[in-house]
């Protein structure tokens, strides 16, 4: 089975994508990810859809955020990606009529379910500015998609 690193690899853009001091391509992403452009804007369509980034079209444009870091959560990229799988298929229905298999079945179900559960709640209290605290990710085009700070009136 094949991972699924769409939140991972969505999660590492998006960090360092506050760090950028502007937009970053798709192409930039893609490379930064060793991936496709192509790839990139499926991922990212999810998240302009939720108003996380948005997409700034022309000469110097790119993907930039439209929320703070703050005020995005790890379940709120889960969803925004797909929802892809959180663990492996540990259930077999290689025999569904036999009553081992079944009982075997039932509770796999159940305890994956009380797992995801468990998994999703935390996802929904940690924000992207928890995971990017403490360090000072380097941006592949060392940008910062920043509005420009207005003069302090003394």
């Amino acid at each position: 089975m094949r991972v699924d690193s769409r939140m991972s690899r969505t999660l590492h853009a998006l960090i360092h994508m506050d760090h950028a001091e502007g937009p970053l391509t798709s192409e930039t992403l893609a490379e930064m990810l060793g991936t496709n452009p192509v790839v990139v804007r499926r991922l990212f369509g999810g998240l302009r859809d939720c108003g996380y980034v948005q997409s700034e079209k022309g000469h110097g444009g790119g993907w930039v955020l439209s929320a703070p870091l703050e005020k995005i959560t790890l379940l709120d990229v889960y969803r925004a990606v797909g929802e892809p799988p959180l663990f492996s298929d540990l259930v077999s229905e290689d025999h569904p009529e036999c009553q081992v298999e079944r009982a075997v079945n039932a509770h796999l179900s159940g305890a994956l379910k009380e797992a995801e559960d468990a998994l999703l709640a935390r996802f929904g209290r940690v924000t992207l500015a928890m995971l990017s605290s403490g360090f000072h990710a380097p941006s592949p085009a060392k940008r910062k998609a920043r509005k420009p700070r207005q003069p302090r009136e003394d």
